[in-house]
């Protein structure tokens, strides 16, 4: 072993830029960020989305239409979805929101309501959010009866 075989120790040396400690470093005066202009002020920082004064794409596109935050959300269910279940023989005389989750009709914490697409034949007691009046019209001439759940 000699003076040419020697080197640091694994880890020993830093590799981070220490900036602004004098000009023996090579990093000092301005260090590193340049001469004059925003970018070399103390305490600069940029919004997001700041694209150097230049109008920003966010306010650049047009805007339109309306958002009701009061919006009400309803998971439709078809009656030709429900006679198919019937006929199956998964459902039987009531259905309930429990029942049409565990068939996976709806998923949870969502508002139903029954639509009349399909074909629909049979005696059933519905309980659910909301009825449309054609399903409403279907259910009551098959027999059935609809009971309204608020919620």
């Amino acid at each position: 072993m000699d003076l040419s075989n020697l080197k640091a120790a694994e880890g020993s040396k830093k590799t981070a830029k220490r900036i602004g400690r004098g000009q023996g470093s090579g990093r000092g005066g301005t260090s590193t960020r340049g001469h004059k202009g925003q970018k070399s002020r103390s305490g600069y920082s940029r919004k997001k989305g700041f694209e150097g004064g230049q109008m920003p794409l966010q306010r650049r596109v047009p805007k339109f239409g309306f958002s009701n935050p009061n919006r009400k959300v309803f998971q439709g269910v078809n009656l030709g979805r429900l006679q198919l279940l019937i006929d199956s023989k998964q459902i039987k005389d009531d259905l309930d929101v429990k029942k049409m989750i565990e068939l996976g009709l709806v998923k949870s914490k969502e508002k139903v309501k029954i639509l009349a697409k399909g074909d629909f034949k049979s005696k059933l007691n519905i309980k659910c959010h909301k009825f449309s009046l054609a399903a409403k019209k279907i259910i009551e001439e098959n027999g059935g009866s609809i009971e309204l759940i608020e919620k």
